[in-house]
């Protein structure tokens, strides 16, 4: 069978590739546990700083689940498809959210339905001009099942928000951009190295900085202002006792460049 995700690395920034081009990279079941096992692989990996994740092919970043399989377990009954389906989607865009090392987005083609979901979870993402979004589950009677429902109307706001998952219609990259759903658009040609150099510009700095940064953005956006203050005091502790800071701080007195051993 091909491998539905393609791991590679360059040097500190792995690179992960949905492949399955013939199916326009539709999640299915195989693909999500693939996903998840990759994740656990390279937060274990000190030597991997960044990920990107892409789709395979020129036509798709990722085009929704797998209809197919998902049909098949909703006949199975309530229970399975909860469990296959819904539950499985939502582990994986909660995994990549909270994932302590920064998830780049490189959305080359169609972003529908969990397509979308990945790209809403993940930290930063950069768009192709030829990419295109959509919530498209209402099409099938459903709601959106991978977290859509929720992330998006954090992102956009709640009118642009239930406009789109009421509708299914289709938007643009740049709309995903004015929303705040993707933080660049760029030629096609550009995507990937833009995705690289976005993530070396983060990865010169320090990986527990970046973990820190990452926890307290995820845990506090969805809290009251005093919740999410608590919480960045308590990620700025666990920095205060850490190599990383006093060599951030002696090379910002000595005008030196820092060098970061991420203890």
């Amino acid at each position: 069978m091909t491998e539905p995700v393609i791991y590679e690395t360059q040097g500190q920034i792995a690179l992960l590739t949905l492949n399955r081009p013939e199916r326009l990279n539709a999640l299915n079941y195989a693909t999500n546990d693939r996903i998840l096992e990759v994740l656990d692989g390279v937060e274990s990996d000190a030597s991997i700083r960044a990920i990107i994740i892409t789709g395979a092919g020129d036509r798709a970043f990722s085009a929704w689940g797998d209809i197919h399989e998902f049909t098949q377990s909703v006949k199975a009954g309530v229970d399975i498809a909860v469990r296959d389906f819904c539950k499985r989607g939502q582990t994986v865009t909660a995994r990549l959210e909270a994932f302590p090392k920064p998830i780049i987005a490189a959305v080359n083609g169609i972003a529908f339905g969990g397509g979308c979901e990945i790209t809403e979870a993940v930290h930063l993402a950069v768009a192709s001009e030829n990419a295109l979004f959509a919530k498209p589950e209402i099409n099938i009677g459903i709601p959106p099942t991978f977290g859509g429902t929720q992330r998006l109307p954090r992102l956009a706001g709640r009118k642009r928000a239930l406009e789109l998952l009421l509708t299914g219609d289709t938007f643009s990259p740049q709309r995903a951009m004015e929303m705040g759903l993707v933080n660049k658009v760029v030629p096609h040609e550009e995507l990937i190295p833009a995705a690289f150099d976005l993530a070396r510009r983060i990865i010169r700095h320090s990986p527990l900085a970046a973990a820190r940064i990452i926890t307290a953005v995820t845990r506090g956006i969805n809290t009251t202002i005093d919740e999410g203050l608590l919480i960045e005091r308590e990620q700025f502790a666990r920095m205060a006792s850490t190599r990383d800071i006093r060599a951030g701080l002696d090379s910002w007195i000595a005008r030196e460049t820092p060098h970061y051993t991420g203890t």
